[in-house]
């Protein structure tokens, strides 16, 4: 099946995604407290970040200091937008100047035992997911006039794409949580010292990295594969303390007297680029843990096709389906000058629809137009004259858009959106459904943190598309250039990997039926036993069959334990869209806590509680996740100590003939670093073919 996009998405998407520039509409994450009372706020004392990017995935720890300079003790409450497919590993909180670490437990036993402590007073802390849009962090109390430290880590696989890795360590609140932005107030500034250390250690050179929304940011490249961001605001010295040390005391300069307002405010998205060298070729790579007394590892294998998919070209029918909520106030103006801006370089030949869906659907242009000079200007006046207002229909937008498709060409479907869909039929089981029942292909962005991403990317992996998340702290030209390599190439569907001569069980993700140039195919899974593995990846372009095969070795490791929990977090995903899909049943959720119990991640049925010491040996709760993050942190420190390994495991037989896609390779041309690393994109796009030619 040929996927095609065009110049349209190019000027379309720049337009839109100048949204991004338009700041001060969103929220930023911060310390929370109730509004219409009398209760003082806390303060954010300092906030540090770490991050390390290496063998395929990515560790974050952010650690805090509330601060309460009140006469009272309080409760401290922390809202942090959930990063894409982050699995939190730990939660610690200070106590008696000693760090404690969280256990994991199912969400209403965590949530009762952390009011029966807070109840006691004694400290506690609890971490928890808010659906999509947050991970809320409780402590009680936070001592009159003293502090109280926390710390947060989670992991996540890498996200590279067409040669292009993108970091993103989300601040900025999306504002779609209604309910508890009119029970809570934020507090964002970090009253003293900020910092942000990125180190990335790559198994292939690296030619360049870039953090375009924050130019006061340090790159410092240390050699081909190793490279260090460093952002640090406050004082002279705030990137002194070691945000992860386990010390009994912090050493925090204090900010000058004559300083009179806040450090930084928490209100805008750290993004990092880095790019691949040139000319790498496409591969196989292969990451495994096994603890000595497990009768199974467990693996992480990515698998990155080399450049082997043409371009296509052919006439279109474009419906733009628009977001016109009231979350689109300040948006809505740039939104109609980019869509002009993409009427005026379609083809003669091409036609268009405009929808506009905010509590209901109205589709403006009342059926196809042609492309004229004349209707461009009639049509982008007319959507001018429409305001932003109301709730958020998307299931009318789509189905309207998903109407009057011409079987004899081939149609895209643009759907702009920033938030949740909140009117209207709002199941994700509906949304699945209405996809299933039309042969599209969805290709959705994912604005903002508050979107509701799992429902967006859901809905493209039914249609055989693929989901983007864009932040505001994004640019433009990169991202736009990935996308529309994309859609302008062919895509290799019906996509099966085929692993024999070793034992391998529990693959996740369970179904993966179409990659796109570009697009590494990232599966865990556990195995059993030693030795040569047969790795076949084949599948359909333009109706001819693909194989890729290549033969390595599955040896043992015990480098990364923490791919026992990636794997854990990939199975939940699945466990939870099959949950989402077939309704509320009792067997998925089940799972769900079985499994993060047992790896001990914060989950939407599960939460990390933190107590004292003797409080867990009371209550009989073992310390499951104390001994595994000792075991992830010795693992760490040795890995840091280390030269960087490469874990290309396909050298004897490539898999893939050709080098793998950048933009700066076939079909792009010579595109300078600077421009290479502006990455967003701002809307999503459904394509459809009527004709198969599979």
């Amino acid at each position: 099946m040929k996927i095609l996009f065009s110049t349209l998405a190019r000027t379309f998407t720049l337009g839109v995604m100048a949204l991004a520039s338009l700041t001060g509409t969103s929220q930023a994450a911060g310390l929370m407290s109730p509004v219409n009372t009398h209760l003082p706020p806390l303060e954010i004392r300092s906030h540090h970040v770490e991050v390390t990017i290496e063998d395929g995935y990515t560790t974050t720890s952010v650690d805090q200091i509330f601060s309460n300079p009140h006469a009272q003790d309080l409760e401290a409450t922390y809202h942090f937008p959930v990063p894409d497919k982050a699995a939190v590993s730990e939660f610690t909180v200070w106590i008696d100047g000693k760090p404690v670490i969280g256990e994991v437990l199912e969400k209403q036993q965590a949530q009762a035992i952390y009011e029966e402590e807070k109840n006691s007073g004694r400290e506690t802390g609890i971490a928890g997911k808010n659906r999509h849009y947050n991970f809320e962090i409780k402590v009680s109390p936070v001592r009159a006039g003293q502090d109280t430290r926390i710390r947060l880590v989670y992991l996540q696989a890498a996200d590279i794409d067409t040669g292009i890795g993108r970091y993103n360590y989300p601040l900025e609140d999306g504002g779609t949580d209604k309910q508890a932005a009119a029970f809570w107030s934020a507090d964002s500034t970090v009253h003293e010292s900020f910092s942000f250390k990125l180190k990335l250690r790559s198994g292939y050179p690296i030619s360049g990295m870039r953090v375009p929304a924050h130019p006061q940011a340090t790159v410092d490249k240390i050699n081909d594969q190793e490279w260090l961001v460093e952002i640090g605001t406050g004082n002279a010295n705030s990137n002194a303390a070691n945000p992860t040390s386990d010390d009994d005391n912090i050493t925090q300069a204090s900010a000058p007297a004559t300083v009179a307002t806040p450090v930084v405010s928490l209100d805008k998205d750290i993004i990092v680029y880095w790019r691949l060298a040139d000319n790498l070729p496409g591969s196989i790579d292969l990451i495994t843990h096994r603890n000595p007394a497990d009768n199974h590892g467990t693996f992480m294998m990515t698998l990155t096709p080399g450049d082997d998919l043409a371009k296509i070209t052919e006439g279109r029918d474009w419906a733009f389906v628009l977001d016109m909520s009231g979350s689109m106030n300040g948006k809505y103006r740039t939104l109609v000058d980019g869509v002009q801006r993409a009427l005026s370089q379609l083809n003669s030949n091409d036609r268009f629809r405009i929808i506009l869906f905010n509590n209901n659907a109205n589709e403006i242009t009342g059926n196809w137009v042609n492309i004229s000079p004349e209707n461009i200007q009639h049509w982008s006046n007319t959507l001018a004259a429409t305001k932003p207002g109301g709730g958020t229909n998307l299931y009318a937008g789509m189905q309207k858009g998903l109407r009057s498709l011409d079987a004899d060409r081939t149609s895209a479907i643009v759907v702009v959106t920033d938030g949740e869909a909140n009117v209207g039929t709002t199941e994700k089981k509906s949304f699945l459904e209405l996809m299933r029942n039309h042969d599209v292909r969805l290709f959705t962005a994912v604005i903002g943190n508050g979107a509701n991403r799992p429902l967006l990317e859901a809905m493209t992996e039914v249609s055989n598309g693929f989901a983007v998340s864009v932040s505001n702290s994004d640019d433009i030209v990169g991202k736009l250039m990935e996308f529309t390599s994309k859609v302008g190439h062919e895509a290799l569907h019906n996509v099966n990997l085929d692993i024999k001569g070793i034992k391998v069980t529990d693959l996740t993700p369970a179904v993966t039926t179409s990659l796109y140039r570009g697009e590494q195919l990232v599966v865990f899974g556990h195995y059993r036993g030693q030795g040569e593995a047969i790795v076949t990846l084949s599948g359909q372009v333009s109706g001819e069959k693909k194989v890729y095969q290549s033969r390595f070795d599955f040896t043992d490791s015990t480098r990364n334990p923490e791919l026992e929990r990636l794997w854990a977090y990939a199975k939940i995903l699945d466990l939870q869209n099959m949950q989402d899909y077939l309704g509320n049943e009792s067997e998925y959720k089940s799972a769900i806590v079985s499994l993060a119990v047992e790896n001990s991640l914060v989950t939407d049925h599960t939460s990390m509680v933190v107590m004292r010491d003797e409080q867990f040996e009371a209550r009989g709760i073992e310390r499951n996740n104390k001994q595994r993050r000792t075991l992830e942190t010795q693992a760490a420190t040795t890995r840091a100590a280390a030269p960087v390994v490469s874990h290309r495991k396909d050298t004897q037989q490539p898999a893939f003939k050709r080098r793998r896609p950048s933009f700066s390779g076939s079909g792009g041309g010579s595109v300078s670093i600077e421009w290479l690393l502006l990455l967003i994109v701002a809307g999503g796009v459904v394509l459809r073919r009527a004709r198969l030619q599979n």
